[in-house]
Order: C-alpha cells, then sequence, then structure tokens
C-alpha cells in the first residue's frame, strides 16, 4: 500500500502499468439472426390488424358511435409499429463487442 503511495507521490507508474495499458483480445459477437417462423408471426398479426382497422371503419360508418374511429384503430397501429420497430432494431443492431 506504501509503495502505490510512493509511486502516486512521485509521479511515477507502477511496475508493470505498461503491461496493462494495452488490449490484450477483443471478442465480437454477431447480433441474433433473424427468425423466419416470428417473422412470419409479424406478418399474420399486421395482416389481422389491418382486418381489424376495416372493420372499425366499417362499423364506425354503418353505426352511430359517439367516437372517432382512430380511437380505436391508432392505439393498435402505434403498439404493432412499437413491438415490429423493437424486433427488427434488435436484430439489425450492431455486433456485441465482449
Amino acid at each position: 500500500m506504501f509503495t502505490n503511495l510512493l509511486h502516486l507521490i512521485d509521479g511515477r507508474p507502477p511496475h508493470g502499468a505498461d503491461h496493462n495499458a494495452f488490449v490484450e483480445e477483443v471478442q465480437v459477437h454477431e447480433g441474433e439472426p433473424r427468425n423466419p417462423r416470428l417473422e412470419r408471426i409479424i406478418l399474420i398479426c399486421w395482416v389481422l390488424i389491418a382486418i381489424k382497422h376495416v372493420a372499425i371503419i366499417w362499423a364506425v360508418s354503418r353505426y352511430h358511435v359517439p367516437f372517432h374511429q382512430l380511437w380505436v384503430n391508432f392505439p393498435t397501429w402505434l403498439l404493432g409499429v412499437l413491438a415490429t420497430g423493437i424486433y427488427y432494431w434488435r436484430v439489425r443492431k450492431s455486433p456485441r463487442v465482449k
């Protein structure tokens, strides 16, 4: 402990400190691979969202309801965009350095 204090006071680096100043190894791991089954499920969900949008638009135009169709359609669309965006962001993000 006292030798480290003396090195700190002298301003000299401790013996062997130059060895630790260099990067010895870098490991790069690729991101997660794309999952075709999950992408098919995402596509099916988007088709179901589109069908729901059409059904809501039809129901609002056919029957008198006291709200606009976007009160139902927009949150559904927003949640779908958020979930799809998170999936594709995680798959396509830059490689992780460990």
